[in-house]
């Protein structure tokens, strides 16, 4: 059953507390957190879920879920797309879900300096990027998954190329940090940028009408400045409600609380805070009784929909909070600024770069100052 709700804005501010105990209900004694109760696990969301965690500072429950993650690594280095009640569901083995686990890990050390904690996933980490760059193409581009029967399924994603951008980035700092030189990575990694900024043609277009596709170059600072300032400005209206957040796709009345904050997400990292602030006050009140985010809701009727409450949801909306309002010393993991372009070394917060304010019509009201 479907529940309707009033248009009108709620302006609550987020309650951190409660929305990691959406994430810490749902986790299992393992420490797998599946989508919600009684749902699958896919490996990136579960990533996603226990970064979350870490902002909210729940790092027990947070490392519970990286060790479930490399207790059930195959052989090659990935992982099965999903997984149901602890039994594997979907044997596909992605390139972007098995990397992931490279972002998490670098989270996790940021937030709490524990390098024990780098030196005990580093294998883990190792594995899954030879894995994902073991599908990169000659032109750059990562070919998207191995099937369950072992064929790899040549076809190639915008969004999980970007997502695996970010991911062998963040490997890459933390071989850094360990005293590893992976120059076989970084070598991997400037071909995938060079794909994903010059040469579209090696994407599936058909996936385009998904909003991640717009943002996610930019989210994973493989398209930067200029660049990622143009890419979010000529497509804010295609994908865009304003007031009220990202549509998921571009062709149905959806609006999503993931996406949406993973655009604030991007603002910030571009160096616009300030509107970044703007974008997640849109859904700051879209939450249930608990307190937890909708997944999403329909527009203009006002129907949540999926009733679910998604761990991954409330995972990217802690994330986003962090790069907007400085929770955490993890705040400026996706800040382009934070990253050298030439070497890919993540520098820290530094002094950031404002970007160029998108030209799109935003509320007066909310937002933070830059």
């Amino acid at each position: 059953m479907k529940t309707v709700v009033s248009s009108e804005k709620n302006a609550a501010s987020l309650d951190i507390g409660a929305v990691c105990e959406r994430i810490l209900k749902t986790q299992k004694e393992s420490g797998e957190i599946p989508w919600h109760d009684g749902g699958k696990t896919d490996p990136w969301d579960h990533v996603e879920s226990a970064m979350g965690l870490c902002v909210g500072g729940r790092f027990g429950a947070a490392r519970r879920a990286f060790e479930w993650m490399a207790a059930r690594q195959l052989e090659d280095g990935s992982w099965h797309s999903s997984w149901r009640d602890g039994d594997p569901e979907d044997r596909t083995r992605d390139a972007n879900m098995s990397s992931y686990i490279a972002a998490g890990a670098l989270h996790y050390h940021l937030v709490t300096g524990d390098m024990d904690f780098l030196r005990d996933m580093w294998e883990t980490v190792r594995a899954a990027i030879e894995f994902a760059l073991g599908l990169q193409g000659e032109e750059g581009q990562i070919f998207w998954a191995v099937s369950p029967e072992g064929k790899v399924d040549r076809m190639s994603l915008l969004t999980g190329s970007s997502s695996v951008f970010f991911s062998v980035k963040c490997a890459l700092e933390i071989a850094r940090r360990l005293g590893r030189d992976m120059a076989p990575w970084r070598r991997a990694l400037k071909r995938l940028k060079e794909a994903i900024n010059d040469k579209p043609h090696l994407f599936n277009a058909a996936k385009s009408r998904h909003s991640m596709d717009w943002f996610y170059p930019a989210l994973s600072g493989a398209v930067t400045g200029a660049a990622a300032e143009k890419r979010i400005d000529r497509r804010w209206k295609k994908y865009m409600v304003d007031g009220q957040g990202a549509l998921c796709v571009s062709d149905e009345p959806w609006v999503t609380m993931a996406e949406t904050s993973e655009l604030a997400l991007t603002l910030a990292a571009m160096g616009n805070r300030g509107q970044a602030g703007i974008v997640f006050d849109w859904i700051s009140g879209k939450v249930f009784e608990d307190g937890s985010f909708w997944c999403g809701h329909t527009y203009p009727d006002m129907t949540v929909w999926p009733e679910e409450k998604m761990t991954w949801t409330n995972g990217v909306a802690l994330i986003a909070a962090d790069a907007i309002f400085h929770l955490t010393p993890a705040f400026c993991l996706f800040y382009h600024s934070s990253w050298d372009e030439d070497d890919f070394s993540f520098k820290g917060s530094g002094a950031p770069r404002p970007g160029r304010p998108i030209a799109i019509h935003l509320p007066e009201k909310g937002g933070v100052s830059s």
